[in-house]
């Protein structure tokens, strides 16, 4: 059988670090309706006066991690889509970007013309939000829409709790556990809080800082900061770390909205001033490495801490392409409910 593909889809990154790719990679990203939330006019607005400078900065951070062959967050995806052609043995495996190349579109248009029928797609993100999943459904389905395509979708539903994804996180991270360190956060991407409140139509969400802690079903299936907090929690409790070992924060902030807490520059700070000398920081939300960890994390993130008063941060790759991850997403794909 060869008609059934897997299409892989990460967030994607500027064609190059030249400003002029970064602001068209930016404007793409957050001019999406699941990113900023907001009305036509008012975003087109926002995301004009963001344009103004953020690319420039923006441009100089990507290339502080920028790799002779390209973005790393790409080649990572690339390496991960190879070693997933020895796990797929139904059909082609495929790459897409949500934002930049190569685009869903460009690869669903491929796919059927090659004969494909039937395609797993596959957000590459563990914990639910609009702004990542919804969007990387919604454009698929425009496009087969649009395009009138013959295809058939199975998806990858958000896998935060799943054992093998878990176990997965556990292999590739235990060997930088397994050294000398004194406390381990988890920096998860920050969301703003009323991307968690709008689709929590009973209210749960405003009901205390625990809320996450006693979600119901129907609030975890879509809330993004209890999934952290239970891919946390199973983490650290698979590794044996006990409750003063680990802590969660929340890095990537933009605008001036409140946004879910704690954050992680501010975690960076409290951690240095308990005494804390060699932190780790692993970022879960990421399944590939990326600005966010590369350079957020592992550039800025070391420099904030070591003048805090640390000595050390350790930046823990993320799954990338490790052996476990892949076989994790073979099994975690191929129980991929198909969409009636």
């Amino acid at each position: 059988m060869t008609d059934h593909a897997l299409l892989l889809v990460n967030l994607g990154s500027p064609a190059s670090t030249e400003v002029a790719d970064v602001r068209r990679y930016l404007n793409q990203f957050l001019m999406d309706p699941y990113v900023i939330d907001l009305p036509w006019p008012v975003r087109r607005l926002l995301v004009s006066l963001i344009l103004l400078k953020r690319p420039a900065a923006s441009a100089h951070a990507y290339a502080s991690i920028w790799w002779p062959d390209g973005s790393p967050l790409v080649v990572l995806s690339k390496r991960l889509q190879a070693a997933m052609h020895g796990h797929w043995p139904h059909g082609p495996v495929a790459l897409a970007m949500r934002y930049g190349e190569p685009s869903i579109e460009t690869v669903l248009v491929e796919l059927a013309g090659q004969g494909v029928k039937q395609v797993t797609l596959a957000p590459l993100y563990p914990q639910f939000a609009d702004s990542t999943v919804t969007t990387v459904i919604e454009e698929a389905l425009r496009v087969v829409r649009e395009r009138k395509l013959d295809l058939r979708f199975a998806i990858l539903r958000p896998f935060y709790d799943q054992p093998e994804y878990l176990d997965a996180l556990v292999d590739s991270a235990k060997p930088y556990l397994d050294q000398d360190f004194d406390h381990l956060l988890l920096s998860y991407h920050g969301l703003p809080e009323r991307h968690l409140h709008k689709l929590d139509p009973s209210g749960h969400c405003l009901k205390g800082s625990d809320c996450c802690r006693t979600a119901p079903p129907e609030v975890l299936a879509t809330c993004y900061r209890a999934q952290c907090l239970r891919s946390a929690e199973a983490f650290a409790a698979r590794m044996g770390l006990r409750p003063e070992q680990w802590s969660v924060s929340f890095q990537s902030r933009l605008g001036r909205a409140k946004w879910i807490e704690p954050y992680t520059e501010t975690r960076l700070d409290e951690l240095a001033k308990q005494g804390v000398k060699k932190l780790l920081v692993m970022c879960p939300a990421f399944v590939a490495d990326c600005i966010e960890t590369l350079e957020e994390i592992g550039d800025r993130g070391r420099e904030q801490f070591i003048a805090a008063g640390g000595e050390s941060l350790q930046l823990v790759p993320c799954l990338n392409d490790h052996p476990s991850w892949a076989a994790a997403l073979r099994t975690l794909s191929e129980r991929a409910p198909l969409m009636l």
